[in-house]
């Protein structure tokens, strides 16, 4: 029980730092938490889309792949052991991003727009309450993706 408490407090401190971890390269609005928002609003597709780097690309493959077991569980395929390496892998996806990616304000904003269906699928799937009501956004945000991230090595189907 213990574990499953630091992780929800890790799953929790993380999910602040996507909002409110401002660093010194980014701008004044990024830092400014209230910008985080909308960010379970639909999200718009720029007019170009926004350059990625090896850790948003490999964060997201493992996000897909995640999310993918867990389309599986839902379906009552996998067991819990297996929902929870797929959290595991959520988290750790995110966590990576999070410490590794450079990206432009706008697009980390973005990006930001995208994890947090992830944060709260992996929460629900931690908390015993995982159904295709969290699924669907993870999904969502799978396809939404590479509207707005140049990815030239992302497929509609996963490897």
């Amino acid at each position: 029980m213990l574990s499953r408490t630091i992780l929800s407090v890790s799953v929790l401190a993380l999910a602040g730092a996507l909002f409110a971890a401002p660093t010194a390269a980014q701008s004044a609005t990024h830092r400014d938490p209230a910008a985080h928002a909308g960010h379970d609003a639909s999200l718009q597709v720029p007019a170009q889309r926004w350059a990625t780097d090896a850790p948003l690309r490999a964060g997201m493959r493992n996000l897909r792949e995640a999310t993918e077991t867990l389309n599986h569980y839902e379906m009552g395929h996998l067991d819990d052991v297996q929902r929870d390496n797929a959290v595991a892998k959520i988290d750790a996806a995110i966590q990576d991003m999070v410490a590794h990616c450079k990206l432009k304000p706008e697009a980390d904003a973005a990006l930001h727009g995208l994890l947090v269906r992830f944060i709260a699928g992996a929460n629900a799937a931690r908390a015993g309450t995982f159904s295709k009501a969290e699924l669907a956004p993870m999904q969502e945000a799978l396809t939404q993706y590479p509207r707005m991230f140049d990815d030239h090595d992302w497929s509609e189907v996963a490897h």
